[in-house]
């Protein structure tokens, strides 16, 4: 008891500096704190919390070992440093090494670092980084792209600790600014009661229809699935009601669990939030959030439409009736209810797109317009009074944690990376592979893109994959944003592809299905992820880029190719198809799907051939009357 409410309290202070350091509001009243010493606090924080809260090993215990105090001592004594010896940090950047202390400090941050990354993430991650360190070390020694002069470790933990790509660099800045502030948002949402509002009235729109349940799961995962920024932890979440609620109407627990994996997975592509990714983009590239959101509208929509289109043929395939009227909530009753929760989304559309504020701005700005919306509610127990903004701080920051520590980590892997040159090695690899061709160049970075992103969640899977294969598409002339959306796609599919799904492994534990054949059906929703990358890389006009005629052609083509491709999938169109039929269709979809004219035009004629068919032989098997039995 005395423990959880000592985390509650630290939650709360350090979800609340954090909003007054990313709303600039110290500036105002005249104190300043260096960008560097608020990296630090917030580490401290942030290694803080996970050293209290979570165990080395897989037995959860309250008290805390003696090695997590010696975990935590080094943290603060590495990172206090930073704090009130900050002068001498900065000598360190400007002397270009580091000394005995230096060196020691850093050692003494990386080991907790690298720790805690484990405890939250597993070994994948952790391995990641010391791989990528050994190489830097011993690159004489290594063959082929990984051949190098080799740094000394203390080059390698000056870059760490002091260089500007280290842990204190552009990563754990967004992690601490940015990203804190929409996880504060999102679980202020959560706890005003949207996320039911959201499922209820998903469910009030779509429940009447065939599959009606599958629909609702997917409009409700995809809508907070953008905001949660976790698609295994979306899946946790939302699926507790919408998987059960399948598997009643009749869909099987394999398809259920593919359905919320893969809408779940789809949240971090959507537009306005996209699971904070979009906010990292911007910083990396350089480039207004604006910018990103726009860009990344239509392939989000294609790749829920998919989706929406398979779990509806699904239901009319396998005879799932729609949910009785009398069972659903009504829309306007539903709506009414709950419509002020709308208010703080568009205050923060407004101020992010209309005013053009920064995101971290933008988020704080709707805070008091979400908190006051709350009182709307007839349930008491949604308004945000100050313990339930406590306990949403409390949420807020335990999600943050892994975000921080994780961010922190990547520095040391791109500072590895800088020096060693693995990064542009590996890009340019990929280039020779491919001769130079972009379509060949896009498979393989598509393919290094999901083996990579295997096991990291969205963020880190990014921060990698932009440092490593994004650089081999700019080269090639693909546009910045284009560039880092194709593996942003291909980086995240990997939550839905086996072995090593983790938003499928989640959904299996709720639905009772194995991770297989989950996975299996995962893969054919999701398909979209694997497609439509390709698609706007070709077809620019889906990212809304041209003139309003290209992009008008680019959006409708996609979309009938979306629905073409869904029906191919599931093996039904007006009727079921035979494997002859599918591929046909599928290769509508694809050339639908396509750029120019030319391709659409063909897929269109192909499509309309195979509907014709469809229709034909429909008709012909309901009018064919059996044969006479003979005398």
């Amino acid at each position: 008891m005395l423990r959880s409410k000592l985390i509650l309290w630290i939650s709360t202070i350090i979800g609340l500096y954090h909003i007054i350091i990313a709303g600039q509001f110290l500036p105002q009243l005249g104190f300043f704190i260096p960008t560097q010493i608020h990296l630090a606090i917030s580490l401290t924080c942030a290694l803080l919390i996970i050293f209290i809260l979570f165990r080395a090993g897989k037995k959860e215990s309250s008290k805390i070992p003696f090695y997590d105090y010696l975990l935590i001592g080094c943290s603060f004594v590495s990172l206090g440093y930073v704090i009130f010896f900050y002068e001498r940090v900065l000598q360190y950047s400007q002397f270009g090494f580091l000394d005995k202390t230096g060196v020691f400090l850093a050692v003494l941050l990386c080991i907790p670092l690298l720790e805690a990354v484990r405890r939250k993430t597993g070994w994948v991650f952790p391995i990641l980084i010391l791989s990528l360190v050994s190489i830097t070390i011993f690159q004489k020694y290594l063959p082929g792209i990984l051949y190098g002069e080799g740094y000394h470790i203390d080059r390698l933990l000056y870059s760490a600790f002091v260089g500007s790509s280290g842990i204190f660099g552009l990563p754990l800045k967004v992690a601490t600014s940015i990203l804190i502030v929409f996880l504060i948002f999102g679980a202020l949402l959560e706890r005003a009661g949207a996320g039911k509002w959201f499922m209820d009235v998903a469910l009030s729109l779509t429940g009447w229809s065939k599959g009606g349940p599958a629909k609702a799961a997917v409009l409700s995962s995809a809508l907070f699935g953008s905001i949660s920024g976790s698609p295994s932890g979306n899946v946790a979440t939302t699926g507790v009601f919408t998987i059960p609620l399948m598997k009643k109407v009749g869909y099987t627990p394999k398809f259920a669990g593919a359905v919320e994996a893969t809408a779940s997975t789809g949240g971090q592509f959507l537009p306005p939030v996209m699971g904070a990714i979009a906010f990292v983009m911007a910083e990396w590239i350089g480039v207004p959030y604006a910018q990103i959101a726009i860009a990344a509208l239509v392939p989000a929509l294609l790749y829920f439409l998919i989706i929406f289109v398979s779990v509806h043929l699904q239901a009319y395939k396998e005879g799932i009736p729609a949910l009785p009227r009398k069972e659903l909530p009504n829309f306007w009753n539903v709506f009414s209810a709950g419509w002020y929760y709308l208010i703080p989304i568009i205050a923060l559309v407004y101020f992010l797109i209309v005013k053009g504020f920064t995101p971290e701005i933008s988020g704080i700005y709707s805070l008091p317009f979400l908190i006051g919306c709350s009182f709307l509610s007839k349930d008491r127990d949604n308004w945000l009074l100050p313990k339930n903004i406590m306990l949403s701080f409390e949420t807020a920051v335990k999600g943050w944690v892994l975000i921080a520590v994780v961010t922190g980590a990547v520095g040391i892997m791109v500072g590895a990376l800088e020096l060693s040159g693995v990064g542009i090695k590996f890009s340019q690899f990929i280039i020779d592979v491919s001769g130079g061709n972009l379509l060949l160049t896009l498979l393989l970075v598509g393919l290094a893109s999901l083996i990579l992103g295997m096991g990291l969640d969205s963020i880190p899977a990014y921060i990698t994959l932009a440092t490593l294969v994004v650089p081999a598409l700019i080269q090639m002339g693909i546009p910045d944003i284009s560039a880092h959306l194709f593996v942003v796609y291909w980086g995240l599919s990997s939550f839905i592809t086996p072995p090593v799904c983790i938003a499928v492994y989640v959904a299996c534990g709720l639905s009772g299905s194995k991770v297989w054949e989950t996975g299996g059906e995962a893969v054919r929703l999701g398909i979209a992820a694997y497609l439509i990358p390709f698609a706007f890389i070709f077809s620019p006009g889906l990212l809304l880029k041209g003139s309003v005629s290209d992009i008008a052609i680019a959006v409708i083509t996609a979309i009938a190719g979306s629905i073409l491709l869904a029906c191919s999938i599931r093996g039904y169109f007006i009727k079921n198809m035979n494997i002859v039929e599918r591929v046909v269709t599928s290769i509508a979809g694809l050339l639908l799907i396509g750029p120019g004219i030319l391709y659409p035009l063909i897929g269109f004629i192909i499509g309309i051939v195979v509907l014709l068919w469809q229709k034909f032989t429909k008709v012909k098997s309901n009018t064919e009357l059996p044969g006479e039995l003979p005398n």
